[in-house]
């Protein structure tokens, strides 16, 4: 189809003033003699726009017939657990014949940012309707190709933009330990379903550190793999830089399973042009060495040693690093200095492109694009923009003055990214992982929505061994190793996560230490710091 012609055609809404008023919020204009070819200009893309927007959409659709989707529902309060963990309830039986059923009779509960076809979504908002994807994202039919039982999507907090879990406009998510204290976010649901042995894997989304924070927080396995391992495919996007999927579980041996059903490229996500066929990976096979002789470990002083992290949580942590030395690796103080740069790095890009992102305005990635999702949510209005929780209508305002004061700061902070994951690479040339808490506290209590800054106050500081790893791709797991008294409250006892990093692509390293260390002891049993 032509996208020019020499006159307006009669119904085209292209007016007189159109074109000087799409430039004038950007104080940009047009010469006067100009206008009347812009004005065709602008009319011909329209009728382009127009034949675009009523072609069919090509999105993968799901064999309903071998995995129909039964008894969808939203639950009452009966069929809820941990507070409003559960987004929807229903029951998706997976595939027990033909290839390996890895995860065969494993329960899964999806994170309610990933597409499940016929599953109404609502990415912890209410700002718009709950909208109902046609198709599967990539996780989702590669476990159910596994064995695996979905039963339900999980609470995720409002726009997945909070470690907090008292967010979602569906309600607040408990932690499974102690009533009244954060199960982390965004994975909130998934990860108080998974700790509180009410599923056996959650299927979450990283951003900032959304899988690691919430199992940290909750006491479960936590990996965020390299980036692009996984495809993203179906899932709400962040910062496509910063997106990764990954497993939430209860040990490093289901963690390892979920991961070798869903790495590998599927042909449709640019993350994942070098991830490598699926099921290739074997990464439970290779969980058979209980001893580390000749694993050296990189205990990194920028992760533990700032004043942010809890003394208890400290204690928890150099405990930990002792009982890797005592499996035979080689353990060494290190210092990465850039390490501390992280959160500023990837606040700036995060703000940047996660606006974007927000506005409808992301582009410039070959992948499946959630169409239906964007006209559910789009064009903002002031009454919805109003109901989003203040970090996403932060997140929008902090992007929007950067872009406007701060020309080419996303590219800055990009480069500076990659310096940092650069330093990381040449650490990794002599370390196979490197260590530390993952995060500086244990669990506080939920937050106030009494003011925007006491809605944040529980999430600062919370991704400051976490974030980086985004911005860099590296693979991290949180393992629980332990137990440290709540700030607020010695009495309540709350897990301690600890952060293992591998180099790029070598996430059977960062699986094979942190499978180590949990056989090694009985984290439960440990003593509380």
């Amino acid at each position: 189809m032509s996208v020019f012609f020499e006159k307006i055609l009669p119904g085209n809404p292209v007016k007189e003033g159109d074109v000087e008023a799409t430039l004038s919020p950007l104080n940009l204009s047009i010469r006067p003699e100009d206008a009347a070819d812009y004005q065709l200009l602008l009319a011909a893309i329209h009728d382009c726009a127009e034949h675009v927007d009523q072609l069919p959409d090509y999105q993968p659709l799901p064999d309903r017939e071998r995995c129909p989707r039964q008894n969808v529902r939203l639950p009452d309060q009966d069929e809820q657990d941990f507070g409003h963990a559960w987004a929807y309830r229903f029951l998706i039986e997976g595939e027990t014949s033909g290839k390996t059923p890895i995860l065969k009779a494993k329960t899964v509960c999806v994170k309610d940012c990933i597409a499940v076809a016929d599953v109404p979504q609502s990415f912890g908002s209410d700002a718009f309707p709950a909208w109902t994807p046609k198709t599967d994202a990539t996780i989702v039919s590669r476990v159910l190709d596994a064995g695996a039982n979905i039963v339900g999507t999980a609470t995720c907090e409002n726009f997945c933009n909070s470690t907090s879990s008292f967010t979602s406009a569906q309600g607040i998510v408990e932690n499974p330990h102690a009533a009244g204290y954060s199960s982390g976010g965004s994975t909130s649901g998934g990860a108080a379903l998974v700790a509180g042995g009410v599923v056996d894997i959650a299927l979450g989304t990283d951003q900032g550190g959304s899988i690691r924070v919430p199992a940290s927080l909750s006491g479960c396995v936590g990996f965020k793999p390299t980036h692009g391992l996984v495809p993203f495919t179906g899932i709400s996007s962040g910062d496509p830089v910063d997106d990764h999927a990954g497993p939430i579980a209860r040990s490093v041996d289901d963690v390892a399973a979920c991961l070798d059903a869903i790495a590998g490229y599927d042909g449709i996500d640019d993350r994942s042009l070098g991830a490598g066929r699926p099921r290739s990976f074997d990464f439970q096979r290779s969980l058979t060495k209980l001893r580390l002789e000749g694993i050296r470990v990189g205990v990194l002083e920028e992760g533990y040693t700032t004043g942010l992290v809890q003394s208890g949580v400290r204690n928890v942590f150099l405990q930990s690093v002792d009982r890797l030395r005592s499996l035979g690796a080689q353990v060494e103080s290190i210092s990465i200095p850039l390490h501390v740069e992280g959160p500023s790095i990837w606040t700036i890009q995060q703000r940047i492109s996660g606006t974007a992102g927000i506005l409808g305005h992301s582009s410039g990635r070959r992948g499946l694009y959630l169409t239906d999702f964007e006209r559910a949510r789009l064009p903002w209005t002031a009454p919805n923009f109003q109901k989003l929780f203040p970090s996403t209508k932060n997140t929008v305002v902090n992007g929007l003055y950067l872009q406007s004061r701060f020309p080419g700061l996303y590219g800055k902070a990009m480069n500076v990214g990659r310096q940092i994951r650069d330093a990381y690479e040449t650490c990794f040339e002599r370390f196979d992982v490197v260590v530390m808490p993952t995060t500086p506290f244990v669990a506080p209590r939920h937050g106030s929505k009494d003011s925007v800054l006491e809605c944040l106050k529980p999430s600062i500081g919370m991704t400051l061994n976490t974030a980086i790893f985004n911005v860099t791709g590296h693979p991290a797991l949180s393992l629980p190793v332990g137990w440290s008294a709540a700030v607020d409250d010695k009495a309540v006892l709350l897990p301690v996560g600890l952060q293992v990093v591998g180099a790029l692509w070598q996430d059977k390293k960062v699986l094979q230490v942190a499978k180590a260390l949990e056989s090694s002891f009985v984290w439960q049993d440990t003593k509380a710091e």
